[in-house]
């Protein structure tokens, strides 16, 4: 594995917003009082009402912003990271992550506030960190992130977006892991596994 260049994407495959996005909902009466659900049914629970776009972009600048400190750090991430470093593989975040969010009145550069969530979860800025702080990128455009980890001759890349893997100019020579436990369709060079051991064993031991 020594020499390998591994990218993997920030959003919703390194961290997790599940719990946080349902208690900001709550906090800001979006939701009944007691309602629980995962990221994507706090979206879909807001889409479904009058002015549901505009609230959901609201609650994710403030989820991605002020309130990232909430997220969580996926179970098996750490533990692959390890295992990388200690193989010699370099590793990427690359994201596609615009500067400030949708409807956010604060104006939260959410590029910091994500570099100061990896900062605090030990991932950067550390000794032995398995991610080199000048490793992380983030882009304004889906394809302006298929542009970048292109450009990095990528041997792997992780992500949990299809739609990351279906444009036309994702380099077909980079292995193509789908993060997910859905199995949504997708693309015939993608891998979809669902969880981080699943990814390690995969990576590992293929």
């Amino acid at each position: 594995m020594s020499g390998v260049r591994i990218g993997i994407d920030f959003d919703n495959t390194i961290i997790c917003y599940d719990r946080v996005f349902a208690a900001a909902a709550r906090q800001r009466g979006l939701v009944p009082e007691g309602w629980d659900g995962l990221k994507t049914d706090v979206r879909d629970y807001l889409r479904s009402g009058a002015g549901g776009e505009l609230a959901w972009q609201g609650l994710q600048g403030f989820v991605y912003g002020k309130g990232i400190g909430g997220a969580e750090i996926y179970p098996g991430v750490r533990e692959f990271l390890v295992a990388c470093r200690k193989a010699g593989a370099s590793v990427y975040i690359v994201s596609h992550k615009t500067q400030f969010g949708h409807q956010d009145p604060d104006r939260v550069d959410l590029r910091e506030a994500a570099r100061g969530w990896l900062k605090s979860a030990g991932l950067i800025d550390i000794a032995d960190a398995a991610i080199s702080a000048g490793n992380v990128y983030f882009e304004d455009t889906l394809a302006a992130k298929v542009e970048r980890l292109a450009s990095l001759q990528l041997d792997i890349f992780i992500d949990d977006l299809v739609d990351v893997f279906a444009q036309p100019h994702f380099p077909k020579t980079t292995r193509s892991i789908l993060f997910t436990q859905a199995r949504p369709p997708h693309p015939a060079h993608c891998e979809p596994l669902a969880t981080w051991a699943d990814i390690h064993r995969g990576v590992f031991t293929a």
